[in-house]
C-alpha cells in the first residue's frame, strides 16, 4: 500500500467498516507511520481489501478513529489494526494468506508476538490461524468500544 491508495482504502473502510469508520487522516497516518505493515488486496486490478499494521504496545490497543502521533519505541507487539475484506473477497483463502505474510513480516522485523482486536464476529477466524483470547485487567472498557463481541487477541510469532 502506498499513499497514492489511501483514497481506495477508504472506499474500503466505508463501504466494509460501516460500524467502526475512521476517517482518512487516520487511515493516512497508519500508512505513513509502517507503510511497510500495509498491504492492498488486488484481484483482476480492483482492490478488493486492505490489511493497515503497525509496532505497538501489547495489551494497549489504540483507539478506534484516533491519532497515534508514533510507533512507539519499545514497541512490545505487531499489531493488526485491520484486516478488512470485500464480501466477493471471502472464502477464497486471501485472508489466511495475508495473515501467513503479516506473521513472517513480524518474525523479520523480530517481534515476538502479533497482538489485534477480533472484532464482528471475527474471533474464529483468527483463532484458526494460530490467535488466543487475552484477558487483560481494566481492559473492558477500550474493548467495549470496538463492539460488543471485541477480544483482545495475541498469537506467538513462532508458532505455527
Amino acid at each position: 500500500m502506498t499513499a497514492l491508495d489511501l483514497n481506495q482504502v477508504q472506499s474500503l473502510a466505508d463501504a466494509i467498516h460501516v460500524s467502526h469508520p475512521e476517517d482518512p487522516e487516520v487511515l493516512a497516518e497508519r500508512q505513513h507511520l509502517y507503510p511497510e505493515g500495509c498491504f492492498m488486496l488486488v484481484e483482476d486490478e480492483r482492490a478488493i481489501g486492505y490489511a493497515l499494521t503497525h509496532p505497538w504496545r501489547f495489551a494497549e490497543p489504540p483507539p478506534l478513529n484516533r491519532l497515534l502521533g508514533a510507533v512507539p519505541s519499545p514497541a512490545t507487539t505487531y499489531y493488526i489494526h485491520d484486516v478488512a475484506l470485500l464480501p466477493i473477497a471471502r472464502g477464497k483463502g486471501y485472508a489466511a494468506q495475508l495473515t501467513d505474510r503479516l506473521v513472517a513480516h513480524s518474525r523479520e522485523a523480530g517481534f515476538d508476538n502479533l497482538s489485534l482486536v477480533a472484532v464482528n464476529k471475527s474471533q474464529v477466524f483468527w483463532e484458526k490461524a494460530g490467535f488466543r483470547v487475552v484477558a487483560v485487567p481494566d481492559l473492558g472498557p477500550k474493548l467495549a468500544s470496538y463492539g460488543p463481541d471485541a477480544a483482545l487477541m495475541v498469537r506467538d510469532a513462532a508458532s505455527l
